[in-house]
């Protein structure tokens, strides 16, 4: 066997042409397949993974009517003990209490149905933390008057301010990006603009009376901080709900169509203003992974927990499965892609197997004349296909394996208009790449059933051999 091995890696390079070919082929085909897989799961746990930290946890606790019948009248009892109780659970990282309904929402002669979040301020940080998305920084008119004033603003930073009137901000480094600025200009410019587009906001306190609106919201409203914005419903089993609540910040969220509907207020707030004393519809639980395992080993825990047969928990596919659907459509047209990749590959390869059996005719003829069984001959060509996917593979996946690991800590920050494009359709305008996983190994299994495919041509051939026609030949 060692003897074959040594036959097969020195007839490998007799044609160093055609072995570089075939292992460029197998190269780049797996090189290709691990960065777009890498990116398209990247894309997917980024995208869920704000969609779970910001609004529905890996898990939810609620009453068993909720969820197919989203009323103030499917809350459950609140109680500290039920947390503590959840929150001792292996892998849980918070428990959040929410109380969520809907109202119309008026500000002067401005009315809209709006999306009611009531929080803890405190336990919320451990959460969504809507502080941080407070907006800071807006670019308006005035801001671009305050700008130009200064004078200290090139034309062409200026040109793209003005581009972005109306836009807002919650922190520095989106302004940095969409205008693209040099180092330099960072510490030239920003000062000045962070100055001029400065917007005062404020937080809630655990009991507070006042309201967060949500950016585009606010906007339809026309309702801005220290306004007054009248909210009307129905409260908990039919009673009417209204209130005026002062708005104490505005906040920016990622999806255009939450933006345009949401209003945060505090737990206590809610309660008083539903009429739903204690009463929650939901407790947020926040784990230290996604992964299907830990989410239903918590499920299966927290429902052993519970005393009160009314209330279940629910996983995040379970409360979002048109978006888990979704993602499960577009990964399998992502497969499908790889596998017309590889299917392409295979015929390249497969040709320069086809040119090698025609090359290699007579001395296959010659081998067996002079006393060179078959079986042998079959199993060094054998050796020689899979040496050469193994070192196509090998070399796709460490040439991949640096550019995966540099963009999943490192992800590609879309700027200018397909960034804003991005950030309009709800998307966060940045492309990281997942972690080596089980899709990086997978790409083995893949080549290896291309080479013994491939394989089964000339050892079909070598079988069928004549050695007097394959020497005249």
């Amino acid at each position: 066997m060692k003897e074959e091995f040594k036959i097969a890696w020195r007839n490998l390079w007799r044609n160093r042409r055609r072995t570089i070919i075939t292992a460029a082929s197998v190269f780049f085909a797996v090189f290709f397949a691990v960065i777009m897989r890498s990116v398209q799961l990247g894309s997917y746990d980024h995208m869920i993974n704000n969609f779970i930290e910001s609004f529905t946890g890996h898990l939810q606790v609620q009453h068993m009517d909720y969820h197919d019948d989203p009323l103030i009248d499917n809350a459950f009892d609140h109680n500290d003990t039920l947390i503590s109780r959840i929150s001792g659970i292996n892998g849980v990282v918070s428990v959040t209490p929410h109380l969520e309904s809907f109202t119309l929402a008026s500000n002067g002669t401005q009315t809209k149905g709006v999306a009611i979040i009531a929080i803890d301020p405190l336990k919320e940080k451990d959460f969504s933390d809507p502080e941080t998305r407070l907006v800071r920084y807006r670019i308006t008119p005035e801001a671009l008057k305050c700008l130009n004033e200064s004078g200290k603003i090139p034309k062409k930073i200026s040109d793209k301010l003005e581009q972005s009137v109306g836009r807002s901000y919650s922190s520095p480094a989106r302004i940095e990006l969409e205008l693209d600025l040099t180092t330099e200009e960072k510490s030239l410019l920003m000062p000045g603009i962070l100055q001029c587009t400065e917007s005062p906001n404020g937080y809630l306190t655990p009991d507070d009376n006042g309201i967060l609106v949500s950016d585009r919201l606010a906007g339809f409203l026309k309702a801005e901080i220290g306004d007054s914005v009248i909210l009307m419903g129905q409260g908990y089993h039919g009673v009417t709900a209204t209130g005026i609540f002062p708005v104490r910040g505005i906040i920016k969220m990622p999806s255009p169509d939450i933006d345009n509907k949401l209003i945060i207020m505090t737990i206590t707030a809610a309660q008083e203003f539903f009429d739903a004393e204690n009463k929650i519809t939901a407790l947020v639980v926040n784990l230290t992974d996604k992964s299907n395992k830990t989410v239903r080993r918590v499920k299966k825990e927290i429902n052993l927990l519970i005393a009160d047969k009314g209330i279940t928990s629910r996983t995040w596919y379970e409360l979002n499965p048109v978006l888990y659907q979704q993602i499960q459509g577009d990964s399998q047209s992502g497969q499908m892609m790889l596998g017309i990749l590889y299917f392409i590959i295979f015929f390249g390869i497969f040709g320069t197997v086809l040119m090698m059996v025609a090359e290699r005719k007579r001395e296959f003829g010659v081998l067996v004349a002079i006393g060179m069984q078959k079986r042998k001959l079959k199993r060094i060509v054998t050796f020689e296909m899979f040496m050469l996917g193994i070192i196509g593979l090998a070399t796709g996946l460490l040439a991949s394996l640096p550019l995966i690991l540099y963009f999943y800590y490192y992800p590609v920050v879309l700027k200018g208009e397909f960034g804003k494009m991005m950030e309009d359709w709800g998307w966060d305008a940045i492309m990281p790449t997942a972690m080596v996983g089980p899709y990086f190994y997978w790409q083995a299994l893949f080549v290896a059933l291309m080479i013994i495919l491939v394989s089964l041509y000339p050892v079909r051939k070598i079988g069928k051999l004549k050695e007097i026609e394959a020497i005249k030949g």
